[in-house]
């Protein structure tokens, strides 16, 4: 098995055998049993067991097709699959600079009708400004000590923003309050984001909500996630963004984020509260 960059990977991978080896222990079987119902050599079965070995779909479709869980098969192949490429590493991700980072999120961001967004820490990407862009990526740069790129980086960052406006794309965003007080760049380049984000709250294409501090909360204060129509969730955290294709995790994220969207404040309540933040720079 390829030896992975992230230990989070290879943690998947070793869950994804533990829970193998439950639907076998489950359905009664032992290993050699299960060989004999997969028509497969017992060291194949061990090796997986193990996590030494990948399944392939077709290792995971057999195996609980034997032991009678046809059912859970979609799940651990989504989570199969996802192993390699749940976690990446800002630093490996940047290490050539944040530009072709960028360029490379487009292609699948143009395949997205919907955006769930919730954003618990900065501006989403697709909302920021290219001087909030640039004020961000500077203080990720310095974090992060990977090529400084960040004059070719913003426009290709400001790119993805034209599918607000076309394609038929929907944004559903949800902002905690705290990040429109959480002053990135000076005051002048925060009240500008906040203005811009005062100018998207008509379009049609977008729905955004804030959360106010204030009150009590159904579900806690979470990472940063965007969902992408139902077939994955991104989640960011400080050392790396990790890929979620498991349809019960990606169910999870879906519930979590319906029931943030019901904390949150809409249309003349959320501009008050935004433009409360601008009144604070002043």
């Amino acid at each position: 098995m390829p030896t992975s960059p992230s230990s989070s990977a290879q943690a998947a991978r070793e869950a994804l055998a533990e829970r193998l080896v439950e639907i076998r222990k489950d359905a009664g079987f032992t290993g050699h049993e299960l060989s004999v119902r997969c028509e497969w050599h017992p060291a194949k079965t061990s090796r997986i067991q193990s996590g030494k070995a990948a399944p392939t779909d077709a290792d995971i479709r057999a195996w609980c097709a034997a032991c009678g869980v046809e059912d859970q098969a979609a799940d651990l192949i989504a989570t199969a699959r996802a192993a390699d490429s749940m976690y990446v590493e800002w630093r490996r991700r940047h290490r050539t600079g944040l530009r072709q980072a960028q360029e490379r999120l487009i292609s699948g961001y143009e395949k997205t009708s919907l955006f769930r967004i919730y954003v618990s820490n900065v501006i989403p990407g697709f909302f920021q400004t290219p001087d909030y862009a640039t004020a961000l990526m500077r203080s990720m740069t310095d974090f992060h000590e990977t090529p400084d790129d960040i004059a070719e980086a913003v426009p290709a960052r400001m790119a993805r923003s034209r599918l607000i406006y076309e394609g038929g794309h929907r944004f559903a965003v949800l902002i905690e309050e705290w990040v429109l007080r959480s002053q990135i760049g000076d005051a002048e380049t925060m009240s500008g984001q906040l203005r811009h984000l005062l100018s998207l709250m008509p379009l049609a294409s977008v729905s955004l909500g804030v959360i106010p501090s204030a009150g009590q909360r159904k579900v806690w204060p979470l990472e940063a996630f965007y969902l992408f129509d139902d077939r994955r969730v991104a989640v960011e955290n400080l050392t790396a963004k990790i890929n979620v294709v498991q349809p019960r995790e990606i169910a999870d994220y879906a519930k979590a984020f319906n029931e943030l969207s019901s904390m949150a404040v809409y249309g003349g309540r959320a501009q008050a509260l935004i433009t409360a933040a601008i009144e604070a720079l002043r």
